[in-house]
């Protein structure tokens, strides 16, 4: 994966040589893809290094922070639209793509697939209850029959901070339930390895992977409207399908890595994980930030993200609840997300 760390500076090139704008929407797409990985990898590195409480915080702070990153600049460029989309994507590309891979390779390997029920019944819940937080304010508002112009000023923005207020508690109330009370339910939350990297090390590499991020973050979104339009794209499915791919890239074959090894609980919980804290801590995090650039962002989802979303969500609350899978639901997963896919490069608007 790191061999594509070579496409950071041949994006940089391309971008100064003025190059049609949708090699260097390419190229910086793959360079995010090895960027992400070193962040994760940085991120291990420094969590192991702190023990498990403070390695459970950094993970839960910088474990999306590629999508963090892309996120804040994307908002900065006034791409809403793309802003949601990938925030669902995100998580649906984690309950199919990512769960799907893994249940699929790793069910070629071993018969069954299994892991904790218990574990897995405390990520269903937290998941549940994030949708829950996103479906209903977009439900209550298009039953409320109100000009448009007045909900987003009187309703829709300071409905959107108390909620994204509501599920930054909930998140951290969940963190003091894995790292403290409850830490014996998470025994992936410590590790017994040795840390890849010194703690001086690691902090050097987040921070410069960090800035690289932003920077190829920045190709990628200030080409996005000439890169989709010859590529055909509609900003739909480039959120909810292609932006999420590239930013959780790394951290999904280390998922499906973990399911060929025949440890499906450890790659649930990164799907589980993964998900979660986008929900109830990207989301958020990108509400209140969209008001430092005076383009607010609110959590009134379309329609239809709403619905594959809460499709993805079921079907893999129906898979994991029994604490085991096999290649066929993994199978079944990914030929849901197929649909989607196509769904949305097709009427997405």
């Amino acid at each position: 994966m790191y061999r594509l760390l070579i496409f950071v500076p041949v994006s940089l090139v391309l971008y100064l040589l003025h190059v049609p704008p949708l090699w260097v929407f390419l190229t910086s797409g793959l360079a995010l893809i090895p960027l992400a990985g070193l962040l994760g990898e940085a991120t291990e590195s420094l969590a192991a290094s702190r023990g498990p409480l403070i390695g459970g915080l950094l993970n839960a702070t910088f474990g999306n922070a590629t999508e963090i990153v892309i996120t804040l600049v994307a908002l900065q460029h006034n791409e809403l639209t793309v802003v949601r989309a990938s925030l669902i994507g995100s998580i649906i590309g984690n309950v199919l793509l990512v769960l799907g891979f893994s249940a699929l390779l790793g069910g070629f390997r071993q018969n069954l697939l299994t892991f904790s029920s218990e574990v897995a019944q405390a990520h269903i819940t937290s998941m549940s209850l994030a949708v829950i937080a996103l479906l209903t304010p977009a439900l209550l508002v298009q039953s409320a029959h109100l000009p448009e112009k007045n909900l987003q000023a009187a309703a829709l923005m300071p409905l959107s901070l108390w909620v994204s207020a509501v599920l930054l508690v909930l998140y951290g109330a969940g963190l003091f339930f894995a790292l403290r009370t409850h830490r014996h339910l998470f025994p992936t939350g410590e590790t017994q390895e040795k840390p890849k990297w010194s703690a001086t090390k690691a902090s050097f590499i987040l921070f410069a992977s960090t800035v690289v991020v932003a920077l190829e973050s920045e190709l990628l979104i200030g080409l996005l409207e000439p890169a989709l339009h010859i590529l055909h794209f509609n900003r739909m499915f480039a959120g909810l399908i292609l932006l999420p791919i590239l930013g959780n890239a790394a951290e999904h074959s280390t998922a499906i890595t973990m399911a060929l090894r025949n440890q499906m609980a450890v790659s649930l919980d990164i799907v589980a994980s993964s998900s979660i804290q986008i929900a109830m801590f990207v989301t958020p995090v990108a509400v209140f930030s969209s008001l430092i650039w005076n383009h607010p962002l609110t959590i009134l989802f379309t329609a239809s993200e709403l619905v594959a979303l809460t499709m993805a969500i079921l079907i893999a609350i129906r898979i994991v609840s029994d604490g085991q899978t096999h290649w066929l639901e993994g199978a079944q997963l990914l030929g849901v997300y197929a649909i989607l896919a196509i769904t949305f490069y097709f009427v997405g608007g």
